[in-house]
């Protein structure tokens, strides 16, 4: 029998009779769409306007506004808040010659919005950038239907146990593939550094990896990369969730590894430069914990339990080529004697300015304890 996938209507609207109109001419007019985070700390937004002309630069993109009040981010009373275009990327929807711009927000006075975490973290990578931080994460995500059940499982039940799925090749291990490819075509269209994708050990679950960008690009391109991910699901009539843990159970959660080195790592004899991060690293435990998911570590309280290729929320521990550890050394690294560690505690909905600029406190700016100095005057 076959069964009827929870998708949305939208998606069964006529394409080609969408196609006929996205061919038409613009003359030297350029659509912009601007994106931004919204009050959630995990949504995105977006809205568009024309410009006289293609934009060369980030510069060609003037600042807008929105109301706030209906983005969780501002009263109603006083809703105006600024969009400040910070990175731009070509647009896989409308293509040529038109526009992402992603965007940081500000409040009316000017002030960076209380999820606008790029504010600060630009400033911590400014003050790294002699360390030339690089950066790669994967993102993982889970398929659902627009019922909120995974893709392609079935209406009552269950899929078979884990195992056959993970990097699996088939019909009856694989779901959704058609949009992880549109996915990772759009991403190279774009311009963001996406550097490979794979199915996950749960099914419906999936990875692409974004990187490696060095300081603030780290942010900027993987919320670009989800953003798209969103929009490409749209047209699917499917969702993307990042949440931590989609399906209680013996099913994996979603998490988002973060690689990290510095230049110094990166060269000959690294390895105790890499070690000594770690050990900074292991005396920071829980204000890493809390910063690695939108809500203080509760998210990730749901998919660290030590089970499920992941480290308990309450140890830190590291270990060559151990899924099961908070860092992971590869094994390739170990017998190097440089290169890069992984991050494996960042849940799959952390912002990844949170999370780069932590590790960048930590192993570079040596802060201890659960305070964070104030670089804004800086």
């Amino acid at each position: 029998r076959a069964i009827a996938m929870s998708v949305s209507h939208s998606s069964k609207l006529n394409k080609l009779v969408r196609e006929q109109y996205m061919k038409l001419p613009q003359g030297e007019l350029a659509q912009v769409t601007y994106v931004w985070i919204d009050g959630s700390g995990e949504g995105v937004r977006c809205k568009s306007r024309t410009l006289d002309k293609e934009p060369k630069s980030i510069e060609d993109v003037p600042e807008w506004n929105f109301d706030g009040s209906s983005t969780g981010q501002a009263e109603g009373s006083n809703s105006d808040m600024f969009l400040v275009p910070v990175r731009m990327f070509r647009d896989p929807f409308c293509l040529d010659p038109n526009k992402l711009v992603l965007c940081e927000v500000l409040k009316y006075n000017r002030k960076p919005a209380e999820t606008n975490l790029r504010y600060m973290c630009k400033k911590v990578m400014d003050l790294v950038k002699d360390s030339h931080p690089w950066f790669g994460m994967e993102q993982e995500y889970t398929l659902l239907g627009i019922n909120g059940h995974p893709y392609g499982w079935p209406d009552n039940g269950f899929p078979g146990p884990q195992g056959p799925y993970y990097c699996g090749v088939g019909a009856d291990k694989v779901y959704g593939r058609d949009i992880v490819e549109s996915h990772y075509k759009a991403c190279l269209y774009a311009g963001v550094k996406i550097c490979g994708t794979n199915a996950e050990v749960m099914p419906s679950q999936w990875e692409f990896q974004v990187g490696p960008c060095e300081g603030i690009e780290m942010g900027d391109h993987l919320w670009m990369a989800r953003f798209i991910l969103h929009r490409v699901c749209e047209d699917f009539g499917v969702v993307a969730t990042l949440d931590p843990k989609p399906m209680t159970g013996n099913w994996n959660g979603a998490g988002c590894h973060t690689n990290y080195s510095t230049e110094e790592m990166r060269k000959e004899g690294g390895l105790k430069h890499i070690e000594a991060a770690i050990e900074k690293l292991s005396k920071r435990h829980d204000y890493h914990i809390c910063v690695y998911d939108p809500r203080g570590g509760r998210d990730n309280s749901r998919r660290l339990t030590g089970h499920h290729e992941t480290s308990n929320i309450f140890e830190f521990s590291a270990g060559v080529a151990n899924r099961g550890a908070s860092i992971r050394i590869p094994r390739q690294v170990g017998q190097d004697g440089y290169g890069y560690f992984e991050d494996r505690r960042p849940a799959a909905n952390c912002d990844p300015y949170a999370v780069t600029e932590a590790i960048m406190r930590t192993t570079v700016l040596n802060e201890t304890g659960v305070e964070t100095k104030d670089y804004a005057d800086n």
